[in-house]
């Protein structure tokens, strides 16, 4: 690019002007990446998040949110033509992708709800896929001939085990599927963070598209609010990866003995949901609230949960050896010297001391932010 001098382009007098006005906006832009530093500067390091999990939730919300934005404008721009409204539909159904970016302005994505949903969500997509992978047992050929759990489940006896495990085959690959912002179909989040989405995105449509001011919103806003409604009603909460591995858990419903050797499975077939909805099975607890245990990096329930469940020091080594493998935020030699600890917690103890996590979680929610603003 040449920066010499040369004849004056009419066609420039817009750009020009838009300079000017970012100009004019600058200094207040660098007060504010000053402030966001600062406060990136004195988090604490165990909050923050990794460049690993900061990119793949970036990627993440991307697509979600550039998928239920697809879909709003497509059915929008159907009811408008329908009725007539030619130049609108067109004006909604053309439109640059605009939600991520006017939700993010909003500071609606600092929701909690919605970001301990993603957060988690991401954190066990890269576990899972940094599990270490064991070898399979040698057959008699002397190669490793065993299927993996999944594939071995897929065939069972029980029509229930055989269907969930395929259900839960069916909805890992899916998750892992590379997201495309725009081209994904289903976002595979639970119902209240689905609802809460699809509304936000359908508002920063309407804004994005009476932002000129012309003429009455009302066509537009109804159009908006059926395809958003259309799009609530469309969503199956029972599709979900974390469903169908809790369905798959109940199916096989493992006997005491048997819980250690399937967990350890689970793991070595980087299986972490099916991991996550067993431990929740044994216990009575939800896939949600057993996850935060799993992912956990200081680990303190989960050990106490494995104890509660009476699994011995070598179940226990085994999972915390591959957990701390495949999250960075495990330190392996303190897992190491806090063993002996763990096991020699008496399993009625174990049980007595995660009995809170048992309680009703509404309960549970209003007790921790009692605490919370204890301590504000």
């Amino acid at each position: 690019m040449s920066i010499h001098a040369r004849d004056p382009d009419t066609g420039g007098t817009a750009t020009a002007s838009a300079l000017l006005a970012r100009a004019a906006g600058a200094e207040l832009r660098a007060d504010h990446r000053l402030a966001t530093s600062i406060d990136d500067f004195f988090l604490a390091g165990d909050g923050r998040l990794d460049d690993r999990v900061r990119a793949r939730l970036a990627a993440t919300l991307e697509a979600l949110v550039g998928a239920i934005e697809a879909a709003i404008r497509a059915h929008a721009a159907r009811l408008l033509t329908a009725r007539g409204l030619t130049a609108l539909a067109v004006d909604v159904g053309s439109g640059a992708p605009v939600a991520l970016d006017r939700l993010l302005g909003a500071g609606l994505m600092r929701d909690s709800a919605v970001m301990h949903e993603l957060i988690g969500r991401v954190r066990q997509s890269l576990i899972a896929e940094a599990l270490p992978v064991e070898a399979a047992p040698l057959g008699s050929s002397g190669k490793a001939d065993q299927p993996s759990l999944l594939a071995r489940l897929s065939r069972h006896a029980d029509h229930v085990v055989a269907t969930g495990a395929v259900a839960l085959l069916a909805t890992e690959s899916r998750r892992r599927a590379p997201l495309v912002a725009g081209a994904t179909t289903r976002t595979d989040l639970p119902a209240a963070i689905q609802q809460r989405l699809i509304w936000w995105v359908a508002a920063t449509v309407r804004e994005a598209t009476t932002s000129d001011g012309a003429g009455t919103t009302e066509p537009l806003d109804r159009a908006l609010a059926e395809s958003a409604q259309r799009s609530v009603a469309a969503h199956d909460e029972s599709d979900r990866l974390e469903a169908a591995a809790t369905r798959l858990a109940i199916a096989l419903d493992p006997r005491a003995e048997e819980l250690a050797a399937l967990l350890a499975e689970a793991l070595a077939d980087q299986r972490l949901s099916l991991f996550i909805a067993l431990l929740g099975h044994a216990l009575g607890l939800h896939y949600a609230d057993m996850r935060d245990i799993v992912l956990d990096p200081d680990a303190e329930r989960l050990w106490l949960v494995l104890r509660a469940l009476e699994l011995d020091r070598p179940a226990i080594a085994r999972i915390g050896l591959a957990l701390c493998e495949a999250d960075p935020r495990r330190d392996v030699e303190q897992f190491a010297d806090l063993l002996d600890t763990i096991v020699a917690v008496d399993p009625a103890q174990a049980r007595a001391a995660i009995a809170p996590l048992l309680l009703h979680p509404e309960y549970r929610a209003a007790v921790l932010a009692i605490a919370r603003g204890a301590k504000a």
